[in-house]
């Protein structure tokens, strides 16, 4: 076997490292444009970052042969385009914004004079306000806000763009108050939280499959110009193999700060990009904006979420409520949809497969099907509940 062979099967069994990790591959990786990304349903592109209006995009959610174009479009935005996209007034409502914030704002008050101090990622400590797991705390303090708000079909065919059918919804709640510091760049989970020995124990092939397990968002809950500290954001850098690595390195941070872009986001815009992106939540220099996010991280189905939730117990609260305006026609089965794939586990797996065997040969019924099911059957809310809670008992051990 020659020597150049050698070399070539070793490159190809070698494990990333960070050493190896070079800023010149990183550069050349961002100014590639030989393959870009075809936009037909963008209004515009701002530093390099497209921006759909969601006010023209109600008809193409409503055509399925335009949807999946469109959804198309995105995921080929978020994989090898810049990684980022805007949508302009997915909330064209402000009230369920506005409700939300409210709600948060009440959790932010009672966790503080618990003397609950929440820590953030690549940040210090105290510097923001931080509500862990505000998917399940906003569904069970204001079932009929968690459901006006997750009744939105762009959050859906935004996570279907990336996901596929079968997604998990978690969030949590980001205030930067005047005078809060920037995060340092990142990536984000999974291999975004690991430490740089652990990442490197990884193959190669984990890295490039790791964000395709999580879409990254953010719900504008305030107008957030740009002295506010909207994220920041450095296009295109998700598509450089070793990115989990590189991003802790001083030279990439160097680069990251000197070119990083900022939008300003207007309350209602929400903002979805890839894990593998670099980016950081920047500094506010304002006198006065509290800049408030509602930070989306969804998960495939097929990988596990960061945070745990009492799914079972969300839907008990939430179940009356979407089935009350379904009577009233509230709400739209779309609409009620929507809100159970935010809400109910969308993965009938793992189960235990003596007590509920598959159905047809295949999987068993997920929490999110009996959800639906029920809900169309218009079962009342203690039968739902002893249903949801008898499922639960039959998957356990």
């Amino acid at each position: 076997m020659d020597q150049a062979h050698l070399h070539s099967n070793e490159k190809r069994r070698r494990q990333y490292r960070e050493q190896d990790c070079s800023l010149h591959d990183f550069l050349a990786v961002l100014q590639d444009r030989s393959d870009d990304v075809q936009l037909e349903y963008a209004r515009e592109i701002c530093e390099q970052v497209p921006i759909y209006d969601c006010a023209e995009l109600g008809r193409v959610l409503d055509d399925a042969v335009a949807r999946a174009d469109l959804q198309a479009e995105w995921a080929e935005v978020l994989h090898r385009g810049p990684g980022v996209l805007v949508l302009k007034r997915a909330f064209p409502d402000p009230t369920p914004i506005d409700d939300a914030t409210a709600v948060f704002e009440a959790i932010i008050r009672d966790e503080r004079e618990a003397g609950g101090a929440a820590a953030d990622h690549f940040a210090k400590a105290g510097a923001n306000d931080r509500i862990w797991n505000a998917q399940q705390k906003l569904c069970l303090r204001a079932p009929s806000v968690f459901a006006r708000y997750y009744a939105n079909p762009m959050l859906v065919a935004a996570a279907q763009a990336w996901l596929g059918p079968c997604f998990q919804m978690t969030s949590q709640v980001n205030v930067v108050r005047p005078g809060g510091d920037a995060q340092q760049a990142h990536r984000d989970y999974h291999l975004g939280f690991q430490v740089a020995a652990e990442a490197e124990r990884y193959p190669p092939h984990v890295h490039a499959m790791s964000p395709f397990l999580t879409l990254q968002g953010a719900v504008a809950h305030s107008d957030m110009p740009v002295a506010s500290g909207p994220t920041k954001l450095l296009p295109f850098s998700q598509r450089y193999a070793e990115g989990y690595l590189a991003w802790r390195r001083q030279d990439f941070r160097d680069h990251f700060e000197a070119n990083y872009v900022q939008l300003p986001i207007e309350k209602g815009d929400v903002i979805f990009f890839s894990p593998a992106l670099f980016h950081a939540a920047g500094a506010n220099r304002t006198a006065g904006v509290q800049r408030m996010a509602n930070l989306l991280q969804i998960s495939s189905a097929y990988g596990r979420a960061m945070e745990s939730l009492n799914r079972a117990r969300m839907c008990e609260v939430l179940y009356p409520v979407l089935l009350d305006k379904l009577a009233a026609s509230k709400i739209s089965e779309a609409e009620a949809d929507a809100v159970i794939a935010s809400c109910a586990e969308v993965y009938p797996f793992p189960a235990n497969l003596d007590n509920v065997p598959p159905a047809g040969g295949l999987a068993p019924e997920s929490q999110q099907m009996l959800f639906a099911r029920t809900l169309r059957e218009s079962w009342k809310a203690d039968i739902f509940t002893s249903a949801i809670r008898r499922q639960a008992a039959l998957q356990e051990a």
